[in-house]
């Protein structure tokens, strides 16, 4: 292991300052379609010289938009005179949450998928919320383990109908134009075309992105759910699902799209750590090293960011500082391979949390399960928790919330606010 690691962390601290000979900052989209492919096939040989060539490219035909949101940036104001929720709120917190999933429960064994208008990621947050409750110990805990078995139950439903360990996607057309069922649908038309239909779907769950790497952000926030279910309840379905899971995300190759591999990061970090598995942890560097830490910026003014427009957003900034924050737990302190992945999370806090103090809040749900994790790892490490501003960060972050809250408004789905509440009550413990 040691010896991997080793490996992983010499050949990914190539760095190139400069484009490779003969890129020209041309704007047509030929360019960047070829540019695009000089990446994936890079990343499919995992060859990291190769990888940080074709960045480097992308980033010299990105120019002054290397590092800049294909959307600006919004902002929600830090109340200046904001308290911080206090534990004996947090018991009522946890009843408003699992009132409002009550509510808009749809989770059903043996619904059609193909009618669906809601991806797994919903009810997989729904289980790590309502989890919170049940670790935090506090009043209505046992409702929130009702809850999230029926929500994890539903999902080794869908798993299994899939049959290839995957956590899947609805095959559904014509619901829903949110951004997710959109590219799904794109994914399902091409198909149709290259009469490849039945090989991506099955019992009306797509079960393969045909290389896109799509697939990787459900399965992984489904994985890490299922993983949390069977920690709080050791019963062993929950094991054997998320172990599925995650020798499926073992098994994608890298793709493009830095979040993507991270959500795959976050999952086989994740089963490490629950089943002392080393392939996983070895998965986990691997994916990591080749397919997010090479995306982000080191230099210039939007050091810490990821270079193109889409992961420059703030919400997949922290999705994948989320599974930099999770490995950098898991390694241990010694290890070849630490360094490198602390520096790139150490860069990314300081890249956005900077923004809680000047600006406002630039993303609310990724950012606080990033910072809640954040400081769980380095709880003893108040110099690192200052250094990267992720103590004024959560403390804005915190008290934005619970503003929020105290008006009856929620700005945080059923993971955030489930992480936030069990957080109040470890801070007050400790």
């Amino acid at each position: 292991m040691k010896v991997l690691y080793r490996f992983l962390w010499a050949i990914t601290t190539v760095t190139v300052t400069t484009a490779p000979a003969g890129v020209a900052i041309a704007q047509e989209p030929a360019r960047a379609i070829a540019l695009r492919e000089h990446l994936a096939t890079a990343l499919a040989k995992q060859d990291a010289v190769a990888i940080h060539k074709a960045v480097a490219g992308v980033n010299h035909h990105l120019g002054k938009k290397v590092g800049v949101p294909e959307a600006p940036d919004k902002y929600l104001p830090i109340p200046q005179h904001g308290k911080w929720l206090t534990v004996d709120k947090v018991a009522p917190g946890f009843e408003r949450l699992f009132r409002r999933i009550e509510q808009l429960r749809w989770w059903r064994v043996g619904l059609d998928p193909t009618k669906l208008v809601h991806p797994l990621r919903e009810p997989a947050a729904v289980v790590s919320g309502s989890l919170a409750a049940w670790r935090a110990k506090t009043k209505g805990a046992d409702h929130g383990l009702r809850l999230a078995r029926e929500a994890g139950d539903f999902l080794i439903w869908a798993q299994e109908r899939g049959g290839t360990g995957v956590f899947p996607f609805p095959a559904s057309r014509g619901v829903s134009q949110a951004a997710p069922f959109v590219a799904a649908e794109r994914l399902l038309k091409q198909a149709e075309q290259a009469g490849r239909l039945d090989a991506i779907v099955r019992n009306g769950w797509v079960i393969d992105d045909d290389g896109d790497g799509g697939l990787q952000f459900d399965n992984g926030e489904c994985g890490v759910a299922i993983l949390e279910l069977y920690e709080s309840t050791k019963d062993t379905k929950y094991l054997d699902a998320a172990r599925k899971s995650a020798d499926w995300a073992l098994s994608r190759p890298l793709v493009g799209n830095w979040n993507y591999n991270s959500f795959s990061v976050h999952l086989l970090t994740r089963a490490y750590r629950v089943t002392g598995d080393v392939k996983y942890l070895e998965g986990a560097l691997k994916k990591a090293f080749f397919g997010v830490i090479p995306g982000q910026l080191t230099q210039g003014p939007y050091a810490g960011r990821w270079n193109d427009p889409h992961n420059a957003r703030p919400s997949y900034h922290y999705i994948m500082l989320r599974s930099l924050a999770e490995l950098t737990a898991a390694l241990p302190h010694d290890d070849a391979a630490r360094p490198e992945v602390l520096a790139a999370l150490r860069l990314g806090l300081k890249a956005r949390n900077s923004d809680f103090l000047d600006q406002g809040a630039p993303n609310i749900e990724s950012a606080m399960e990033v910072l809640v994790i954040v400081h769980r790892v380095f709880a003893n490490d108040v110099e690192f928790l200052q250094e990267t501003l992720s103590s004024d960060a959560l403390d804005a972050l915190a008290k934005l919330v619970s503003e929020q809250s105290g008006r009856g408004s929620a700005s945080l789905g059923p993971r955030g606010w489930g992480r936030f509440l069990e957080f109040v009550v470890w801070k007050g413990g400790r």
